[in-house]
């Protein structure tokens, strides 16, 4: 049996559900959106590297370098601390339920592998729920621990992060020199990912997604990264903010029932550490001219130790500005009660735009430029999600994904 957490406060419930993980997931749906545009419009390096890809105006610098110092990491840091903590929710309804909570699990993140899989290979190369389906296996074991023994593990696994995108680094610095093929080899790998590899090299991507479903499919296919390996690479990231979601929830905080006073301390230290750190290093990337070592330094190393931070700090900032009932927190709370069909919708919108099967766009936008279309899905998620839930009750997807985990349709619980 797990302990349960806190009751949250009468107010942040609706209809059964935790308003404030709702709300709070509507916001990381919504702003994920602007770190992911670069990832659908423009070829792969330009989304670390504004150089890649997509113009040198200041109007396309100043883009790359808000959403450095205020979106990057942490609305993934969000999103991993939310599925941390709806995953200890479900647990404890299952348990309450006499139910096989830890089997419940097992199937659900079985699904979500799958889904992601068909995300990843024939969608948008981008996914990141088959990451987490993996990671929130390795997270079961963990849920027994109390509150400040996650928050202890949290920063463990931060370390474990740090070194080991320590040694990448080292390894990229050392094949700098490009002696010996094999650093030559190490030293065009990281270009390709975080540097400017020019034109010959990204026309393969730009071809394909310019092309037919297939073309794109087929590209996808023979690069997409390995869901084993980003689970070594950036799995301790990813479990560190699922720890941390899982003790916040424990503690009360992600169920409002901290004072407010509390939530402010909070956001205005943890806001105030890190997005001028994020500033410094978006700045120091500047300085060096965009080269490959500086961007690999700042997004593997440099950002680890402050990404959490700034998570938690959008996450104070977002509850004290909840007001249960409210038009916008209404809205943002359904969006994210439909977050995991939104996140599929996005792609399927966002590629059609860019990709050879719609409008084939792809690479054809300056960076500034893709961010127009921003407000316009928005919008589209605030309407038609609070629509929707009033007329069926729960997301598309998320309707198949507890039919396919459960065995049965219905229920609108996290």
């Amino acid at each position: 049996m797990i302990d349960h957490p806190p009751t949250p406060p009468a107010a942040f419930i609706d209809r059964g559900r935790l308003l404030t993980l709702d709300a709070l997931r509507g916001v990381a749906v919504m702003a994920i959106l602007l770190a992911n545009m670069p990832g659908f419009a423009l070829p792969d390096p330009a989304y670390s590297n504004p150089l890649a890809w997509g113009g040198e105006r200041p109007a396309d610098i100043a883009a790359w370098l808000l959403t450095e110092t205020f979106i990057n990491g942490r609305m993934r840091g969000l999103f991993s601390m939310l599925f941390g903590a709806s995953m200890l929710l479900i647990l404890h309804r299952a348990d309450d339920a006499g139910e096989n909570g830890a089997a419940l699990h097992l199937r659900r993140m079985a699904v979500l592998f799958v889904l992601g899989m068909i995300h990843l290979s024939f969608i948008w190369t981008g996914d990141i729920l088959a990451h987490y389906a993996l990671a929130g296996v390795i997270a079961l074991g963990f849920v027994g621990l109390k509150a400040r023994t996650l928050m202890v593990t949290a920063v463990a696994m931060v370390v474990l992060s740090m070194a080991m995108a320590g040694l990448e680094c080292f390894g990229l610095f050392a094949a700098s020199a490009r002696n010996t093929p094999q650093a030559v080899a190490l030293w065009d790998a990281y270009q390709a990912a975080f540097g400017t590899p020019g034109v010959k090299i990204l026309q393969p991507e730009i071809t394909a997604m310019r092309g037919s479903w297939i073309d794109a499919t087929r590209f996808r296919l023979a690069n997409n990264g390995n869901p084993l390996f980003d689970l070594i690479s950036i799995g301790p990231e990813t479990l560190s903010a699922m720890f941390l979601g899982m003790a916040a929830l424990r503690s009360g905080f992600l169920s409002g029932e901290w004072p407010r006073a509390r939530y402010r301390r909070i956001a205005i230290l943890c806001l105030g550490i890190s997005i001028p750190a994020y500033a410094s290093m978006a700045a120091f990337v500047m300085a060096s001219g965009y080269d490959v070592r500086a961007v690999a330094l700042s997004q593997l190393l440099l950002q680890a130790p402050v990404r959490l931070i700034g998570t938690v700090g959008y996450a104070a900032l977002i509850l004290l500005m909840l007001h249960p009932g409210g038009w916008w927190t209404t809205r943002i709370a359904a969006a994210g009660r439909m977050a995991f069909t939104i996140y599929i919708a996005t792609s399927i919108v966002m590629t059609f735009v860019f990709y050879g099967h719609g409008l084939g766009q792809f690479a054809r936008w300056d960076r500034a430029s893709i961010y127009l279309l921003v407000p316009l899905v928005w919008a589209g998620m605030l309407l038609w999600s609070r629509s929707w839930l009033d007329h069926f009750g729960q997301g598309p997807l998320e309707r198949l994904w507890r039919l396919a985990a459960r065995g049965q349709v219905g229920g609108t619980r996290q």
